[in-house]
């Protein structure tokens, strides 16, 4: 009894030597991976790098991992025309089935999920803030967006007609939609400047914009997109997606 008792201990303190040295090791590769993305895509802060599964020394030597997270602020990315950037805030991604080299120098994700969000101060640079003439003797700019609740914009837009701007902006609720990477906003309805009759075209030519977004972290890409509280969230996806090399 006495030999099993000690037999149970030794089992134990190994057990939780173990556990020490795996999570000593996963905080150490953590920090690798956070520093190998950030240096990869030329980020100005350390990326968050959670790889998760237990145990992860076992894991390792099958030279696979089955999922990590990874979280930027403040992404940075193209937007399109090759010297524009547009801010993504809280980019988030789940990478599943890592596999590494040997050497640790490049590691690819077989599939990624995630989300981000473009905040409304962001997006409004894409749209026609600048008054532009849509008629003779009226101009119109866009002036704000804002969630317009069941997944829509409000485009607010802003009018002067003969040389009198409209007591009150106009707003339009719009749809928002991704294709081929760019981010579509297209007004559901046309609002009213002042009662003088503007061709929709003209009128569209204000309201409705788009933005191309490239270069995402390790090739992922836009997948859908709603208008939200505080912006527009977009969910994205990739596969043979590079986190490293």
């Amino acid at each position: 009894m006495r030999a099993l008792r000690i037999l149970l201990i030794v089992v134990v303190i190994l057990g939780g030597l173990f556990v020490i040295a795996d999570r000593v090791a996963v905080n150490f590769a953590e920090g690798e991976a956070a520093d190998r993305l950030k240096a990869t895509e030329n980020l100005s802060a350390t990326p968050d790098v959670s790889i998760k599964g237990f145990p992860f020394l076992t894991q390792v030597v099958g030279g696979s991992l089955d999922d990590i997270e990874v979280g930027i602020t403040n992404y940075e990315a193209a937007a399109g025309n090759g010297a524009e950037k547009i801010r993504i805030d809280d980019l988030r991604a789940d990478m599943r089935g890592v596999e590494f080299s040997g050497d640790y120098s490049s590691a690819t994700a077989t599939s990624a999920t995630g989300t981000a969000t473009i905040a409304y101060d962001e997006l409004l640079k894409t749209a026609k803030s600048e008054p532009t003439q849509v008629a003779p003797g009226v101009t119109a700019n866009v002036v704000g967006l804002s969630d317009g609740g069941n997944g829509k914009i409000k485009v607010t837009v802003e009018a002067t007609v003969l040389g009198t701007k409209l007591p009150e902006p106009v707003s339009v609720l719009s749809s928002v939609t991704v294709i081929d990477g760019t981010v579509r906003v297209k007004a559901d309805g046309l609002p009213e400047f002042g009662g003088v009759e503007i061709a929709e075209s003209r009128v569209r030519a204000i309201t409705d914009f788009q933005q191309k977004i490239d270069g995402l972290p390790g090739g992922i890409e836009l997948d859908k997109v709603q208008a939200a509280p505080n912006g527009v969230e977009i969910t994205v996806k990739g596969s043979n997606v590079r986190l490293a090399g």
